[in-house]
């Protein structure tokens, strides 16, 4: 059971009395007021307007720390001015576990709140003493503070949030303020010189305290427009943005015009996960990461980082969110199927360090995630909280040895997921209930104990992208956004309202959520990181490129690195029917059909790609009918027709005299949206599912999810070619007819753990 020993502290008039009582009902233990542990000396003095001295209150603090000492089974919350730290010092003396709960209110408060109480000992003349007397909690003392400025019920449910949230305690212990690592900006991956150093520190204490707590912030600029972007800088000082994708003269420009409005340089971060695609519109997409791990090349995610490197810096980009470094075990993991490098924490850590290499070749810093690790829930983060349920020892030897390798490489900055760790969290916290496991960006023993203790990472920390109810449904909004700060993460992705996630971050600060230890540090990790890539140097006009540097984004050279890589790893799952070569001179007429997780949130046409891959096709000499949906003969025109009608027309006993072969071409995506990504069909017993497959040779080809045989396991020729790009149905086309062979290679996880896949 966990014993509470807790001293509500402040000076007087902060409503110590009240709400340590009330705290104390809700956690089931005794209140005591420490006042009335006073000798009787001391409260004549006190009445009498005389100020006690440190010689009257030596054996008070003993008695109280005595209290709290012998306290029973649960626990005690008692009050108690507790100053001084000499004072609180002399209760630890007695009971070393005590936590402190300072309540914490402006003077005018305090003095509103003293003029109206009668019948107490203490007048309000003695308020100014006790002010300039306090001094607040320090870094190592175990506690919290809270605001009292705000209804008692918020006041009695943020104090109870702390301890919680913040206390962590472990079983049979009242828990302590989360182990603090300082940076040192000389070290890696800083590595600064003394010029930088100073640079960082001046600029610190330069800044307003508005303009500190912005610099925590990462915006996502919806926007293009200066009047958005002068908005964002002049009311939020924000410390880095991130931008939606668009043609890369807009982007370039849109960066251009930011650079040059902000005090402090900006991180301008991109997603370049693929190469240069999603980082702009026209970028060159090289490879998926499971892709890159889908060869024994190992050169493939170097040239992905390279590719990446080149053209996120054309557009003034600085800050990379890659590599992914999740592992993926679990096959019904879609959000990181496509987005990790394999299932073993080997070729994670090889083709990781691979990119990272690649794109450290431009001026670019990595932020790896996602922290503890995604890959064996089977969840989305970005829909619900995912978990990571592995042993600790089984975590270590796994996720640890990605990530211990990764820091040791280098890396500069790790993004956390909204992924809880519970036995890992119980490692540290021994004891700890489910109902507290917290997402890893609010849990200080996977931030603070494990990976700048344990892993020694002295880099920067962010959160994953602050929207996600990963982490919404952990806590309310105001407690969640200073609280990220708070557990560790020196960075917090994305407002959700700009002007209320200021003002939490800022009330998060002045309640001393996060405290000023923890603000400063977090600064200095944020403008380290912009000082190792020189931006504290550059003149404004060199922060950016000129638009003549965009000249290498979607190069005919990138283009052709694209190109090598899908022929090399477009991957032959199987054939055990040895369909394959299929070509136009055995079987000229294809049924074509398409799948796709219909539109997401890009909105672009999800069966677009279905008419690059008919162009191929037909380029390679193949007749191609493609099959069209009810839905889609309707909404070209067509009357009368449903899916039981569409049905019979396709079924019919005659299909194998009217087509030679089926090509199935899937293109599911659903990223972001679905907490698990399966084939969904046009209709119950749709046409379009592979009935055909017992009556013409039925090739099935997949340009995303690795996983499909789960829904497709009476296809005997699978194929991955793991992108909806030009290059990679041409390479796809090419092989099915024997011109080229397969060279990608596959785990197990495409079997999805079932026989009937495999045969």
């Amino acid at each position: 059971m966990t014993k509470h020993r807790i001293i509500v502290m402040g000076v007087s008039g902060c409503g110590k009395t009240t709400i340590g009582d009330l705290v104390a009902r809700e956690l089931g233990v005794p209140f005591l007021d420490g006042d009335s542990l006073h000798p009787v000396e001391n409260v004549a003095k006190m009445a009498a307007g005389t100020p006690l001295t440190d010689d009257d209150r030596w054996p008070w603090l003993a008695t109280v720390g005595s209290e709290l000492a012998n306290a029973g089974d649960g626990g005690l919350v008692l009050a108690c001015s507790a100053l001084r730290r000499s004072y609180r010092d002399a209760i630890r003396e007695q009971a070393p576990d005590t936590v402190f709960l300072h309540l914490h209110g402006s003077k005018d408060v305090l003095a509103r709140r003293l003029e109206g109480r009668s019948g107490h000992f203490m007048p309000t003349t003695l308020l100014d003493s006790q002010l300039a007397t306090l001094e607040p909690l320090e870094a190592d003392e175990a506690g919290f503070v809270v605001d009292i400025s705000a209804p008692v019920d918020e006041v009695v449910a943020s104090a109870l949030a702390s301890i919680v949230a913040v206390v962590r305690p472990a079983s049979g212990s009242a828990g302590t303020r989360p182990r603090q690592f300082d940076v040192d900006l000389s070290a890696a991956p800083f590595n600064l010189d003394g010029g930088a150093v100073s640079w960082v520190e001046e600029t610190i204490s330069s800044m307003t305290l508005e303009e500190k707590i912005g610099q925590l912030f990462i915006n996502h600029n919806n926007g293009y427009s200066p009047e958005y972007l002068d908005g964002v800088l002049e009311n939020y000082h924000v410390g880095g943005m991130r931008y939606r994708p668009g043609p890369s003269a807009a982007v370039q420009e849109h960066i251009r015009y930011a650079q040059s409005k902000s005090r402090v340089p900006l991180l301008i971060a991109s997603n370049p996960e693929m190469g240069g695609a999603g980082s702009c519109d026209d970028g060159t997409f090289v490879s998926t990461h499971l892709q890159a791990g889908s060869h024994p090349d190992k050169d493939i995610a170097r040239q992905m980082g390279q590719v990446a490197g080149v053209e996120t810096a054309a557009l003034g980009c600085n800050w990379a969110f890659a590599p992914i470094v999740d592992i993926h075990y679990n096959w019904r993991n879609t959000v990181i199927s496509t987005r990790s490098f394999g299932n073993t924490p080997e070729i994670v850590v090889e083709r990781a360090k691979e990119y990272f290499d690649g794109i450290s070749e431009s001026p670019t810093v990595c932020a790896m995630k996602h922290f503890p690790g995604d890959g064996v829930d089977e969840r989305d983060q970005h829909v619900v909280t995912s978990y990571n349920t592995f042993s600790y020892e089984e975590w270590d030897r796994t996720y640890g040895h990605v990530y211990r390798e990764m820091i040791g490489h280098g890396v500069q900055s790790i993004m956390v997921g909204h992924i809880g760790a519970p036995e890992v969290s119980r490692h540290f916290r021994p004891g700890l209930p489910d109902a507290d496991i917290l997402p890893a960006t609010l849990a200080p023993e996977l931030l603070q104990d494990l990976l700048r203790g344990e892993l020694g990472f002295n880099g920067l920390v962010l959160t994953d992208a602050s929207l996600m109810v990963g982490l919404t449904q952990a806590q309310k909004r105001k407690d969640l956004v200073p609280a990220t700060i708070a557990a560790g993460c020196d960075m917090f992705l994305f407002f959700r309202n700009p002007a209320e996630d200021f003002q939490f971050m800022l009330d998060g600060y002045k309640s001393g959520v996060i405290t000023e230890q923890r603000l400063h540090d977090a600064l200095r990790r944020i403008l380290g990181l912009k000082a190792s890539l020189g931006l504290h140097r550059k003149s404004l006009d060199e922060l950016v490129p000129p638009p003549a540097a965009l000249s290498v984004i979607g190069s005919d050279a990138h283009r052709a690195i694209a190109a090598e890589v899908a022929d090399k790893t477009v991957t032959l799952v199987k054939d055990t029917a040895g369909n394959l070569p299929i070509t136009p001179e055995t079987h000229p007429r294809i049924r074509l059909y398409g799948i796709s997780g219909g539109a997401d949130f890009t909105r672009a046409d999800p069966l677009a790609y279905l008419e690059t891959v008919k162009e191929e096709l037909v380029a390679a000499g193949f007749e191609v009918d493609l099959f069209r949906t009810a839905e889609q003969r309707e909404a070209a025109g067509e009357t009368g027709v449903n899916f039981m009608s569409v049905l019979a027309e396709e079924a019919t006993a005659d299909y194998a005299d009217r087509y030679d072969a089926a090509f199935v071409f899937a293109n599911v995506k659903g990223f972001a949206q679905e907490a698990a990504i399966r084939i969904k069909w046009s209709s119950p017993m749709a046409a379009e599912i592979p009935w055909y497959a017992t009556e013409v040779p039925t090739v099935f080809v997949s340009l995303n999810q690795p996983n499909h045989l789960i829904d497709v396991p009476m296809v005997k020729t699978a194929i991955h070619a793991h992108a909806g790009s030009r290059e990679a149905i041409r390479a796809a086309v090419a092989k099915i007819q024997g011109e080229s062979e397969f060279q990608g290679t596959f785990n197990e996880n495409v079997f999805c753990d079932s026989f009937d896949t495999r045969l």
